[in-house]
């Protein structure tokens, strides 16, 4: 395993903690001008939020209706109603982004699609780059401010649904994340930046739980004025 990355997991809680645990639970809200721009804006509802450690699988309450939860695979997902009623679905979802750009309207499962894909992503970082098919490699240092923080490089296998096949993260002097990078190729391929902050310890397991994702210039800078995302997460509970 790459010496960074072994650092970066036992600061987050460890590996043997990591696979003890089979789920992750917690509340989100969301927002940003992402969803305004495509057609769906975000309105501040708390919701449930539930993703599976292992393997590529998440879900959210309430989503559409009161009664109505998302049901997310990387090759297929659904809104479903609480009986289990299948109310839409698609499989391959990832090919109905073809000759997307950032201002293409998305319907309701493409945004049941983002939200599995990017909060599995978030909830399950940075353990899931140990995860089998991961190429993990160290890159140049990003300072920012009076800190240089390391980076990793990660290759995503084919398998894993995600923004990018390329992503990078970047970890504080603690080895805790700060910050990750990556195009968002459903939505045009934009590039963005996301900064995290106020990370807490559930269940043995250290994690951020407000994540801030701004457009990036040429130089990796972040655009402030862009906030493309904001999440926040609360009473993350891992069993």
């Amino acid at each position: 395993m790459n010496a960074l990355l072994a650092q970066v997991l036992d600061a987050h809680g460890g590996l043997d903690r990591w696979n003890a645990l089979t789920t992750v639970r917690s509340t989100i809200v969301s927002g940003g001008d992402l969803f305004s721009i495509k057609g769906i804006p975000q309105d501040p509802t708390p919701r449930e939020m539930t993703v599976r450690l292992h393997e590529q699988h998440a879900s959210v309450m309430p989503f559409g209706a009161p009664d109505q939860k998302t049901d997310f695979t990387a090759d297929h997902v659904s809104i479903k109603k609480d009986d289990g009623r299948v109310v839409a679905e698609r499989n391959e979802p990832r090919t109905s982004f073809t000759g997307h750009d950032l201002d293409t309207p998305w319907d309701p499962l493409d945004r049941a699609y983002f939200n599995g894909y990017a909060l599995w992503t978030y909830l399950t970082t940075p353990f899931l780059l140990s995860m089998p098919g991961f190429t993990v490699v160290e890159i140049e240092s990003w300072r920012e401010g009076d800190e240089v923080w390391r980076g990793l490089r990660a290759t995503f296998p084919p398998g894993i649904a995600s923004h990018s096949t390329q992503q990078d993260f970047y970890f504080g002097p603690d080895h805790l994340l700060r910050r990750h990078d990556y195009h968002v190729d459903i939505a045009g391929g934009f590039a963005a930046a996301q900064y995290v902050y106020d990370i807490v310890d559930a269940d043995g397991i250290r994690l951020p739980t407000r994540r801030r994702a701004y457009r990036s210039d040429a130089h990796n800078r972040p655009i402030l004025e862009q906030a493309m995302v904001s999440i926040d997460i609360g009473n993350p509970r891992f069993t």
